[in-house]
């Protein structure tokens, strides 16, 4: 059994993670504010400080921490764009500030989250982690904490590894962001009547991995030695399009509804495809396939977010009458 630290606890890959992490036996903590993640996502046994990570008062939840998973970040693209100052203090001055605890903590193992957004640039396909060519203010933010975890992992031997995540898609996604990501704003728009947004032509494509795959590789690199002061990509090796995952969910919800298409997003890549070849020749490898995934993911939004949203609107009703 380990102590775990998970900062960002209550966002989509946090509480799936410390689930996955208790199941196994571990003692998980968490860090959040609440600014994405919401309190109901946070799962039982965990022990939850609402925090900030840029506060230096974090720096006592660290004490007799064996791991920590850095995954607290601001992360809504649109978002990001529109706020770059902020972003840039929550990816790179809260990198530095749990790094810094971390370090004064003598954690043995400290595991970074990282973007596929660091290939934004790159036209290669599929991508290297020695390539990298971030261009909007989230990918230059993360990529600024990846470099300072590489410095802290030089200058003070602190056992680091970094994980590029592709796109996660599972339970608990962050639908309520002002732009959802792609695979939940589908599901409930569709199970909600509603006609869902393709921003461009649908075309580009992304390399989705479900989350529950990633977290089987989080497990591996907290034990596996092969892993330290290493950086991989955690994706699925295949990439569709936007408009595929919209075919795939409406030939499962069959709901007739055509997506209404909007301008382009500034800033996205057209495509991104792990080279996940590091990672398989750890024994590493995904096992929930597209279709299983999108399934899982609509079963459960249809069982806990709409019963949650028709509840909200009930409660809200009632307050108004």
């Amino acid at each position: 059994m380990r102590r775990v630290l998970i900062t960002g606890v209550a966002g989509f890959i946090g509480s799936n993670l410390a689930r996955r992490l208790l199941e196994a036996g571990h003692e998980v903590c968490g860090i959040d504010d609440f600014t994405a993640g919401t309190p109901e996502n946070v799962p039982a046994g965990v022990r939850l400080h609402i925090a900030d990570i840029r506060a230096p008062e974090v720096y006592a939840l660290f004490d007799g921490v064996d791991t920590v998973f850095h995954l607290a970040a601001k992360n809504c693209l649109a978002d990001c764009l529109a706020h770059p100052v902020e972003t840039s203090d929550i990816n790179v001055t809260g990198t530095v500030n749990v790094l810094e605890a971390a370090r004064r903590a003598g954690v043995r193992k400290f595991i970074y989250a990282d973007t596929s957004a660091e290939y934004e640039g790159v036209e290669q396909l599929p991508t290297q982690v020695d390539r990298v060519c971030p261009l909007s203010p989230y990918a230059v933010s993360k990529c600024g904490g990846a470099l300072f975890c590489e410095s802290y992992r030089r200058l003070f031997g602190m056992n680091i590894t970094t994980l590029r995540y592709f796109n996660v898609y599972g339970p608990a996604q962050d639908w309520r962001r002002v732009i959802p990501p792609v695979m939940s704003a589908f599901i409930l728009k569709l199970l909600r009547g509603e006609r869902p947004i393709i921003y461009g032509s649908g075309r580009k494509r992304r390399d989705f991995i479900y989350v529950d795959d990633v977290n089987e590789f989080h497990l591996q690199v907290m034990t596996d030695p092969r892993t330290d002061g290493r950086t991989f990509n955690v994706g699925s090796g295949t990439n569709y399009s936007v408009l595929e995952i919209y075919e795939l969910i409406e030939g499962m919800l069959q709901t007739g509804l055509r997506p209404l298409h909007r301008p382009d997003l500034p800033g996205e890549a057209e495509a991104t495809l792990a080279d996940i070849s590091d990672a398989l020749a750890l024994g590493w490898g995904p096992c929930v396939g597209i279709e299983e995934g999108v399934q899982r993911s609509i079963d459960y939004i249809r069982e806990k977010v709409m019963k949650d949203v028709a509840s909200t609107s009930h409660a809200a009703g009632a307050s108004r009458s």
